[in-house]
């Protein structure tokens, strides 16, 4: 379900099972949407799991700002010694 944290549809099942049945907490609990790519890539499959499992994901994840600040050049890859044009 989650390629960056390793997370599978077994464990998804497991915690709904064990109560946690909005996206968040399902989310803290396995840890789903906090590799790389930030949820990218297994917010939306998740979710639908949650949904067909009776669980509510409507409220969606509180999204987390990087733990140290981060220059938005660092985040676009743009080499700091270059100038422009």
């Amino acid at each position: 379900m989650c390629r960056c944290e390793d997370v599978t549809l077994e464990e998804l099942e497991r915690a709904v099972e064990l109560g946690h049945r909005d996206i968040e907490s399902l989310k803290r609990y396995t840890g789903f949407g906090t590799g790389l790519c930030q949820g990218k890539g297994c917010l939306v499959v998740c979710a639908e799991e949650l949904l067909a499992r009776g669980g509510d994901p409507a409220q969606g994840i509180t999204p987390r700002p990087p733990y140290h600040p981060v220059a938005l050049s660092a985040l676009a890859g743009i080499d700091p010694e270059w100038e422009g044009l």
